[in-house]
């Protein structure tokens, strides 16, 4: 083989590599910028099942959303984690650091913590719209939650938290 040869054979393997690096790269901005996020918990508020600088892996395609998942939401230009617990139609209510929905007491042996209601504009009991969801945070004492701020609206939740990785295991 001649070197005349040999370079035009290495350069076409150098375009392949780079066309293959190309699609690969567009490949993972499609994937972690429409359909995955990768978010570090910024704080305890979802003690302890998800720990202050956890790595969440959210999926953020349309889903149906129901009770008992964890959400990432904005709301009021800040992004927040936590778990719904009451969906559209729903009635909600807090009375003695208890939550109730649609009069039932709930209970989560997960949950280590009292739900107390909090001072603010958010009435009990609340019934909640089509398309709204009621969202706390499993840290039930002193999290930001809908107790501060109210019903959480489907176009406001981000996506869902599938997966988490303890920073301890990294």
């Amino acid at each position: 083989m001649s070197d005349d040869q040999q370079r035009k054979k290495d350069k076409a393997e150098i375009k392949l590599f780079l066309k293959r690096l190309a699609i690969f790269v567009v490949a993972m901005v499609i994937l972690f910028g429409f359909v995955f996020r990768i978010v570090v918990m910024p704080s305890d508020d979802m003690k302890p099942a998800i720990r202050i600088g956890d790595i969440e892996l959210v999926y953020c395609l349309p889903s149906t959303k129901r009770v008992g998942q964890v959400v990432y939401y904005k709301e009021d230009g800040k992004k927040y984690t936590g778990r719904i617990v009451a969906g559209p139609k729903d009635t909600v209510s807090i009375q003695d650091e208890t939550l109730y929905i649609n009069g039932n007491p709930t209970s989560n042996p997960s949950i280590y913590y009292e739900t107390p209601a909090y001072e603010g504009d958010v009435k009990y009991p609340l019934t909640l719209k089509e398309d709204e969801y009621f969202v706390l945070s499993d840290f039930r004492e002193g999290a930001v939650d809908s107790r501060s701020f109210g019903p959480v609206n489907k176009s406001q939740i981000i996506g869902t938290v599938i997966t988490i990785i303890r920073r301890s295991q990294i």
